[in-house]
């Protein structure tokens, strides 16, 4: 391996071993250590690293058992458990040498030795070495990103009861292994709650994969989602590991499942039950054990359609069904959510910290919030930044007058609902009740409504809920 710099370290009692390792091997390697002494092993491996140690089974005259080099090569592996030790041994000696390697030792070299066997040893040896350092490196770094994902601060917040009840539901299911199909408008939180659910969960400590489907074409979902073999198909220059295999151990988040078309609901259900993938290009299997967590904006009635969602998939997806309630569904919420983001702004931006004026706090909780959450946030964001007076004011938030509008119009036919004895407008009221107080349960508001489900869906379909 000429060129490459390694370090080689020589522990052997002879001199002429140790002149005849240190000329044949500074040619190959970049640098060769000599010790003649184990005891100043220690000191050695305290001051350098070495990418493979040559190790003396014996060190004594007349010595021939192997108790000297068993006993450095525990000493070496407690000192370096990634150490990669070649031992030295007699031609007579070949059992003590296969006993070091289940010991620990990687490889064994015989005296007297070829030079060409010495250096195809150490040069196999000295790859294992970097093979072991990729690895815990890539380790640390994987841990870092599981712990960066899980970083900062992931309340959902607010203290209305529809939060509560979501809070209460997390904490149930989260310690489960039961798949959760999270439901809820855009902006509502829905990736917010799968990081709770694994962050409360047992795989806590792995990894959390989040594949938006949404943005997924067709064509390459298999290879995005199952990982693909070298060569399988035009441009797979390289073998490719899937989401649902880089999830394995951990917890696989599935936004906007609603989204993906019949055949691939199909292969994705396959995956669910078999509980293993098939990459692209290849025969074999892959086992992997995660947690499916999916989500979508599609309401429930939509996915009860055979016609657009597959009803096994959609039954092996919702173990446990949470649905996240829109803004405006949870007004006192508002202020409290308004206010930590104004001031994670006024720090990201170094903004002076405002409080919103009571004119700004009416007009927040009189919106119709149309992107929810997120849209709240950015209005926040956006006033933050623009503000110039002691306080955030209404026209900081820029908000469109036509969605409050449409709050105010909806009020208004609130107390008009009230005095309306229309048969047929009384029936998708108490529809639209049922369904609210359920958060869309649909088994629920129709155990409440006295119907089945089935006749639930009819008179959805009908009042077009």
């Amino acid at each position: 391996m000429p060129g490459d710099s390694h370090s080689i370290l020589i522990v052997d009692d002879d001199e002429d071993i140790l002149t005849a390792g240190r000329l044949l091997l500074k040619r190959e390697f970049g640098s060769v250590n000599c010790c003649n002494d184990p005891h100043s092993i220690p000191e050695q491996l305290a001051t350098q690293r070495f990418d493979a140690i040559l190790l003396d089974m014996n060190f004594s005259p007349g010595e021939s058992s192997g108790e000297q080099g068993f006993y450095w090569l525990r000493r070496i592996l407690e000192l370096d458990p990634d150490a990669v030790v070649v031992m030295i041994t007699a031609h007579g000696s070949m059992d003590l040498a296969v006993e070091a390697m289940k010991h620990g030792a990687t490889d064994f070299v015989a005296k007297p030795w070829q030079n060409e066997k010495v250096v195809a040893t150490l040069s196999a040896a000295v790859k294992l070495r970097r093979s072991r350092t990729e690895t815990a490196t890539l380790k640390r770094r994987n841990q870092a990103l599981v712990s960066a994902s899980g970083a900062g601060d992931q309340s959902i917040r607010g203290q209305s009861a529809e939060i509560r009840e979501v809070l209460s539901v997390i904490k149930r299911t989260a310690p489960t292994d039961a798949n959760i199909l999270v439901m809820g408008e855009n902006g509502t939180g829905k990736e917010l709650a799968a990081r709770l659910l694994h962050q409360q969960s047992q795989r806590a400590d792995n990894v959390f994969m989040s594949v938006d489907l949404g943005s997924v074409s067709e064509t390459v979902f298999e290879s995005e989602l199952f990982g693909h073999r070298k060569g399988a198909f035009t441009g797979a220059a390289t073998d490719r590991v899937g989401r649902l295999e880089a999830a394995n151990g951990g917890t696989l988040f599935l936004d906007e499942i609603g989204n993906i078309p019949l055949n691939l609901q199909a292969k994705l259900l396959t995956v669910l039950e078999q509980r293993a993938v098939t990459p692209v290009g290849r025969n074999e299997a892959v086992p992997i054990d995660i947690r499916v967590i999916a989500a979508t904006n599609v309401p429930r009635e939509q996915l009860a359609d055979e016609a657009r969602f597959r009803q096994d998939l959609l039954f092996r997806l919702n173990t446990v069904e949470l649905t996240l309630p829109p803004l405006r569904a949870r007004r006192e919420d508002i202020p409290e959510i308004a206010n930590y983001y104004a001031d994670l702004y006024s720090q990201k931006y170094q903004k002076p910290m405002r409080d919103f004026s009571p004119e700004a706090l009416s007009a927040m909780q009189s919106y119709a919030w149309p992107g929810n959450v997120r849209a709240l946030r950015h209005a926040v964001e956006r006033a933050v930044i623009l503000a110039e007076g002691d306080s955030i004011s209404e026209l900081d938030l820029q908000l469109s007058a036509a969605d409050a509008v449409k709050v105010a119009q909806g009020a208004q036919a609130t107390d008009v609902d009230a005095d309306d004895l229309n048969l047929e407008r009384m029936e998708k009221r108490t529809i639209q009740a049922a369904l609210k107080r359920h958060r869309y349960n649909i088994s629920h508001a129709a155990r409440e409504l006295g119907l089945t489900r089935a006749a639930l869906y009819r008179r959805m379909e009908k009042h077009d809920l």
